[in-house]
């Protein structure tokens, strides 16, 4: 019998509090609260190392950072992108002055089908922007290809992609540019946050001037740039986060071990395929529902789960395309869309973090299993 403590989707990580009060008193002594400050500066270092990369620019979340990468690459017209993803993804593209063009999606890894790119591609076309979707690497060698044959730039939102690797590489280092979010639901939280990954010494100083408003100096402005700084206090947690974030990541390859294990077996229940040369955070846990061989629909376990209170989530739907915002576009027609919308019916996100106790995974998949109203 399903307790009555609620069991959500995802829980964050917080740094030990005594730890971060002793980081709280610096800043309150020093009065440096934010504007490139002494945490912010040691962060993106150690984060840059942590992850492998050459260049990153923290900013106050991932949206932001979205923007500010799409206008430091110069951004404008088409942006070929995913309709399954966060609203955010294709937000960032409207605000930086582009329009998002969706592309359908492949099913056995829920990212953007480059085989379904091309033909999309027009001469208002500038850049494409895929999502590493539940962490999962998109395809980067094709997708490199029809860029660099249509010279194209690649945003890669990798927001759920924090420590991703495929053969051992940060999957952070393709593309022109690839963004995080730190935001309380992932993996790697500061509360709030983001960051701008770049190859490109060029690119990452212009990303940190466009974040603090277009300044070179207390006099120079060069372009014209936002508010979008991190500040001390968030730097400052994320240098504790920074501490834990790899038991956090073993933990949860754990419970997505054994939540494989026990719904292997469950007739109607897909998994995403697992690829021997890809690690990842897990940041989510996705199954499948097929109606017909499951007996019952997505949303018919969405609401057997709540009543339960287990609290999973329909991620993603509806699709981006399907907003009120995106549907007038061309590209959002369903029609259009095919694979997408057949996932978007089907996934059911379930709740993982590190903490979640394996007495808790067995009543959620024991719910799932026998599918019982009591």
């Amino acid at each position: 019998m399903i307790e009555k403590e609620k069991i959500f989707v995802t829980q964050p990580t917080l740094p030990p509090l005594n730890e971060f009060v002793k980081y709280l008193e610096d800043i309150w002594n020093s009065k440096w609260i934010t504007n490139n400050g002494i945490y912010h500066q040691q962060f993106e270092k150690k984060i840059s190392e942590f992850l492998d990369v050459n260049h990153c620019s923290l900013c106050a979340n991932g949206t932001l950072a979205l923007m500010i990468g799409l206008k430091a690459l110069r951004i404008t017209g088409e942006v070929i992108t995913t309709p399954f993803s966060f609203v955010a993804t294709s937000n960032a593209i409207h605000w930086a002055g582009g329009t998002p063009v969706f592309c359908d999606i492949e099913e056995d890894t829920c990212n953007i089908d480059p085989e379904k790119i091309e033909s999309l591609i027009t001469s208002k076309t500038s850049a494409i922007l895929p999502v590493h979707v539940y962490g999962n690497p998109c395809n980067v060698k094709r997708i490199r290809e029809i860029a660099e044959q249509h010279d194209l730039k690649i945003i890669y939102d990798a927001a759920h992609a924090f420590y991703t690797k495929i053969n051992g590489e940060s999957i952070l280092n393709f593309g022109d540019i690839s963004v995080l979010s730190f935001h309380a639901t992932k993996v790697f939280n500061t509360i709030e946050g983001g960051a701008v990954i770049s190859n490109n010494e060029k690119i990452k100083k212009k990303m940190d001037r466009l974040i603090n408003f277009g300044f070179i100096d207390n006099e120079t402005v060069s372009d014209i740039g936002l508010n979008a700084k991190m500040n001390e206090l968030q730097s400052a947690y994320g240098l504790l986060q920074l501490q834990t974030i790899s038991n956090e990541i073993s933990k949860r390859k754990k419970i997505a071990e054994y939540y494989r294990e026990k719904l292997k077996k469950i007739k109607g229940i897909k998994l995403l395929k697992q690829n021997k040369n890809v690690e990842t955070s897990y940041p989510y846990f996705p199954i499948f529902i097929d109606k017909n061989e499951f007996g019952k629909s997505r949303d018919n376990l969405f609401n057997l789960l709540k009543k339960h209170k287990i609290y999973s989530r329909k991620y993603f739907y509806p699709l981006i395309s399907h907003l009120d915002p995106y549907k007038h576009l061309k590209s959002a027609y369903l029609l259009n869309l095919p694979v997408a919308k057949k996932i978007s019916e089907k996934v059911l996100c379930l709740p993982i973090f590190g903490d979640l106790s394996y007495m808790d995974i067995n009543k959620i998949t024991r719910i799932i299993k026998y599918k019982k109203n009591k």
